[in-house]
């Protein structure tokens, strides 16, 4: 069970990565739709999973390795944004969130 705390530094989290993904790494993301769809903090605030969501599904591989190749420029973007509101900037992981995916091919069975 997430605290108040941790639920909050994730959505801001969330949101500043969000942002950083659609305009400081807007080359990386080229042609694609990049969505941060979840974040999760450790209870001491010094990890961070982030889930994307990426479409075309096919590329979701490719971008996730991407996105990990850019880690530190994405962590020290975040650190610039955060510093006021968190001692430490977290570790982040970032992990693909197929429930989209997952659904489509859910709504493509049952339509058949």
């Amino acid at each position: 069970m997430d605290s108040t705390r941790q639920q909050k530094i994730a959505r801001l989290i969330q949101r500043d990565i969000a942002e950083i993904l659609q305009k400081d790494m807007a080359e990386i993301t080229r042609g694609t739709l990049v969505t941060v769809t979840a974040a999760r903090v450790s209870p001491d605030l010094g990890y961070a999973k982030i889930y994307i969501s990426v479409f075309p599904f096919d590329r979701s591989g490719e971008m996730l390795d991407k996105i990990k190749e850019q880690n530190w420029l994405i962590r020290k973007t975040l650190g610039g944004r955060i510093r006021n509101q968190l001692k430490i900037v977290p570790e982040l992981e970032f992990f693909i969130d197929d429930s989209l995916e997952y659904i489509e091919n859910i709504d493509n069975l049952l339509s058949k």
